[in-house]
């Protein structure tokens, strides 16, 4: 009785189950870049004091490029490290007292963006990994977006109707200053992630070996 041989292996996208040294390099790598982007060209808007930054750039890039899981712990460093007095905030603020400011709502939404728009990209990169063209890019624009406006958007103007006091139409009207560059840092944020998954095609979405055990 004679065996035939197996077929050929075959590479499959599958998603990282566990995290190595690696994995743990890169949270405390996108957490740093993170606390580094809220000190970066920070313009004041207005008189609550929010300012606009780099800081949703880096958050987008973070999901963009670690996934959900990664993107959660990187975001959730660095903000324990700011609760925990390090002034990594924008305008270099620290500590709890940053809850009880207009800008409340943007600091915990950076934590649900980075990592919805995360799960998104697994999605996306799923979805058209056997695709060319723009289709891959539109889709993780618009997976940022989405993100950005139902978390950043969203939760920055609850916070603003909460910790300043502000009615709906006038907390909404300040946050429409955000808009142009958020749109702008979400074009960067995907160019830049494009050409790191070029780069390091298993920085996201690992390839494992399958094989057919049929005889």
């Amino acid at each position: 009785m004679t065996q035939t041989a197996p077929p050929a292996t075959a590479r499959t996208p599958r998603r990282r189950n566990r995290w190595n040294a690696t994995d743990l390099g890169l949270i405390a790598v996108f957490a740093a870049l993170i606390a580094g982007s809220a000190l970066i060209a920070a313009i004041p808007v207005g008189g609550l004091g929010v300012p606009i930054t780099l800081q949703t750039l880096a958050v987008m890039l973070t999901g963009l490029a670690l996934g959900a899981g990664r993107a959660f712990a990187a975001v959730g460093l660095y903000l324990l490290l700011g609760f925990a007095g390090l002034p990594i905030f924008s305008g270099g603020r620290s500590g709890l007292g940053v809850l009880a400011g207009p800008s409340a709502g943007y600091i915990l939404g950076f934590l649900l963006a980075a990592t919805t728009v995360g799960w998104l990209t697994v999605v996306v990169l799923r979805r058209t990994a056997t695709r060319t063209g723009r289709l891959r890019p539109i889709l993780l624009f618009a997976a940022a977006m989405v993100s950005s406006i139902v978390f950043v958007h969203g939760l920055g103007v609850l916070g603003m109707m909460v910790n300043a006091r502000l009615d709906f139409s006038k907390a909404f009207l300040a946050d429409l200053a955000f808009y142009p560059g958020d749109i702008i840092k979400n074009i960067l944020a995907v160019s830049i992630v494009l050409a790191l998954h070029r780069a390091f095609p298993d920085l996201l979405l690992r390839r494992v070996r399958t094989v057919d055990a049929r005889p």
